[in-house]
């Protein structure tokens, strides 16, 4: 909106010579520019005094598993709606909702926004949210995006995509543009002022498009820093817009068995060659049928004997024994090893009889000491 307004700077510096044209332009500019913070004044009774002539209605279904939640805010609803003077009804049974204005309506256009309240209603859209239509600066955009992308999988990814990690890509939009967006389905819902909504829906067909919403995001971040500033208002915005460069990283895969194309040859392949052909290039069609009959006979036989053989080796297999493992290196260790083992216990018995484990050694008395020496003399004599 602000990079179509005339650039003020450059039209002044022109149009130093003309004083009464520079005046008229900033006249002009003046009118094209809207002051912050006004409104238009609200329909009144005063407006349309008589009413309408005609009666006018419109009827929305609603999906099964909204019934329990339009059932419970219905009373508010009416209560909305009855502001304006329409009438509102709902039929559980066959599941819909019907507004239409009665004789004290005055507003022609609250029936619309009506329908556009049921509407939004019908796709899950919370009815704190809803009522905000009936406001005059509020307007809803559906935007169907079931039909853009036909791989199942691919609108799956880039639906959420536009959601976000835990939301935040579908946050961060609504606080650029002033709108809720309720992404349910193959819709998606907004509600908010006209030019969030035209901003929304650009987000959402390029997201639909491939192009990442992150890119559109960054736009708008951009445009609302700029629009603060009062100097660069009457600005062109172009050369502050960040440019993105189109990489397409998909490569095609290539296949594991590649077909080698023959070389094209304008003559037809050779005829292959027939029986009769093969037998004149070996010399067996001038040989008698006798003959033919021997030798066909002998090619049997050789084969039959290759059979034969083929078998009875299959069936001697059954008698061949399994070849067994030696066992000289096993009973070897086992031998070498028994040996060490009776080496040990020998050196421990030893050991036992030198200690007497748990009792002190025992002291000879004198006599019996006498009594040796006496015997070990009288055994040298």
């Amino acid at each position: 909106m602000a990079s179509s307004l005339p650039q003020s700077g450059t039209k002044e510096a022109k149009t130093d010579k003309n004083p009464t044209k520079a005046k008229y332009d900033g006249a002009e500019a003046e009118l094209m520019t809207v002051p912050d913070g006004w409104k238009e004044p609200a329909f009144s009774r005063e407006d349309n005094p008589r009413g309408l002539l005609e009666e006018s209605s419109f009827a929305t279904l609603f999906p099964k598993y909204r019934e329990a939640y339009l059932k419970e805010c219905w009373p508010l609803v009416e209560k909305a709606l009855g502001d304006s003077h329409i009438k509102a009804s709902l039929d559980l049974i066959e599941g819909s909702m019907t507004v239409c204005t009665t004789k004290k309506t005055f507003d022609p256009y609250a029936i619309v926004r009506a329908r556009d309240l049921i509407k939004l209603l019908a796709r899950s859209v919370p009815f704190e949210q809803a009522v905000r239509i009936l406001q005059d600066d509020m307007a809803c955009d559906i935007i169907k995006i079931g039909t853009m992308v036909r791989n199942r999988e691919r609108f799956v990814k880039r639906r959420q995509r536009l959601i976000g990690p835990k939301g935040s890509t579908l946050k961060a939009l609504e606080l650029l543009t002033n709108c809720y967006v309720m992404v349910q389905g193959n819709t998606v819902s907004a509600l908010g002022p006209y030019n969030g909504l035209k901003e929304v829906r650009k987000v959402v067909m390029d997201t639909m498009k491939n192009i990442h919403p992150i890119y559109n995001i960054k736009t708008l971040m951009i445009k609302q820093e700029l629009s603060r500033d009062p100097e660069l208002r009457t600005q062109n915005w172009e050369r502050f817009m960040p440019k993105f460069r189109h990489k397409n990283l998909s490569k095609r895969k290539e296949p594991k068995k590649k077909s080698v194309k023959k070389e094209y040859t304008p003559f037809p392949p050779s005829q292959p060659e027939s029986k009769i052909d093969k037998e004149l290039a070996t010399g067996e069609f001038f040989l008698r049928e006798s003959v033919k009959k021997r030798k066909k006979m002998e090619e049997i036989k050789v084969k039959q004997a290759e059979v034969l053989t083929k078998r009875q080796e299959e069936r001697n297999k059954a008698f061949i024994p399994p070849k067994e493992k030696p066992l000289m290196k096993k009973s070897a260790k086992a031998s070498t090893e028994a040996k060490l083992d009776i080496e040990a216990i020998k050196d421990k018995v030893r050991k036992a009889k030198t200690k007497r484990l748990g009792a002190l050694p025992l002291i000879p008395a004198p006599s019996s000491i006498k009594k040796t020496k006496n015997n070990k003399a009288k055994s040298k004599g």
